[in-house]
């Protein structure tokens, strides 16, 4: 029997579209490089799916969180480059050395430790313009490029920043990043530059640099304020378990938090907070909640979202029955809207869904 067969949840991913979505960006920020960013399993639908299609469609250069990652990239793509962006540790090196990835430095610890074990290996320099996470600090940056010696063991080979508000196009730390970076850069006038994320590369080509490394955008997410989502990648549906009638008046889940005000028909659906569906999406009768959709018509949540189940208003649907599929998120549903519900971001949605649910993958376009 098929894993749908006997799933309650089931992921489709559609991998041509995340093929164009890259080859769109590409097209857009050329002639700089486009990198695709496939941390957290590729935003959860799965690096070794995710990097085969992006390879296919022309990409070279990924970037991963972790030394995993980094693994599990590099055998879905053995001739990629593939940088680590956070950072490096000594008790790293071997992995390092036996998979060919590359080190983001992001402290003076990471770049002696890097010099030390891993010498003349390829690195990027990572220097902080205003987003007060991971790089080097201006005086960190001007420091080193004043130790050749120092340089050269680390060899680096880009030098890169991130942008802390590239979705607000308006935003006045996006212009001041850019100018730190453009000053810094002077300090390593033979490195290569990247700077653009996603929403960065939309601000113009003076962000876009050498080399842009999108995330969000190719997997379907929104990624500005002024921009739509891509095509989407991850559709997300959950099979009715029971329908039930309702009477006026009652409540639905735990806490009985959410009364239905007319007679009503309920469908439980086969999908929780455990499969990474936010609880906070659920409704009570002071807030509205997310919604979901079925045979084309909104079908709202009603209650709390429990580990396991959801409970959807379907008295709206006509014939809708025990086994039909309930979209929770996808083309008729976006993700963000229903992140927004859950007072978070569509980027958690699509990391945190669990292995729970049954894959389905839409094989890329070869064109």
């Amino acid at each position: 029997m098929s894993a749908d067969a006997l799933a309650g949840l089931l992921l489709a991913i559609d991998l041509g579209a995340l093929a164009r979505n890259w080859r769109r960006l590409r097209d857009l920020s050329s002639p700089a490089e486009c990198a695709a960013v496939v941390k957290a399993d590729a935003y959860g639908i799965g690096i070794e799916s995710a990097v085969p299609a992006l390879a296919a469609a022309g990409c070279r250069t990924f970037f991963v969180a972790l030394p995993e990652e980094g693994e599990r990239a590099r055998s879905a793509a053995p001739d990629a480059e593939i940088y680590v962006l956070n950072g490096f540790f000594a008790e790293w090196a071997s992995h390092f050395r036996a998979f060919g990835l590359r080190p983001v430095l992001n402290s003076p610890e990471n770049i002696d430790a890097w010099a030390e074990r891993c010498p003349e290996m390829p690195s990027i320099i990572h220097v902080d313009t205003g987003m007060n996470r991971l790089g080097l600090s201006l005086h960190e940056a001007v420091g080193l490029s004043r130790r050749p010696d120092l340089l050269a063991a680390a060899s680096p080979e880009m030098l890169m920043s991130h942008l802390a508000c590239a979705d607000e196009p308006g935003h006045p730390l996006n212009r001041t990043q850019l100018t730190l970076f453009r000053e810094v850069r002077g300090e390593f006038p033979r490195l290569p530059a990247s700077l653009a994320n996603s929403a960065g590369i939309h601000l113009g080509n003076d962000f876009h640099l050498d080399l842009v490394r999108p995330g969000i955008a190719i997997y379907g997410g929104a990624f500005a304020q002024d921009r739509p989502p891509l095509e989407i990648v991850a559709t997300l549906k959950a099979r009715i378990l029971q329908i039930r009638e309702v009477a006026a008046g009652e409540t639905i889940g735990y806490g009985a938090t959410r009364h239905v005000l007319e007679e009503s028909r309920i469908a439980i659906l086969s999908a929780g907070y455990a499969d990474g569906y936010h609880r906070m999406t659920g409704s009570n009768d002071q807030h509205p909640g997310a919604q979901a959709t079925l045979r084309g018509q909104r079908v709202p949540i009603l209650g709390r979202v429990s580990m396991d189940l959801i409970a959807v208003d379907v008295t709206a649907v006509p014939g809708a029955s025990e086994g039909d599929w309930v979209e929770l998120f996808g083309p008729n549903m976006p993700i963000d809207e229903v992140a927004a519900a859950a007072g978070t971001v569509g980027y958690e949605f699509l990391t945190g869904l669990s292995r729970r649910a049954a894959r389905r993958y839409i094989d890329a376009d070869p064109s």
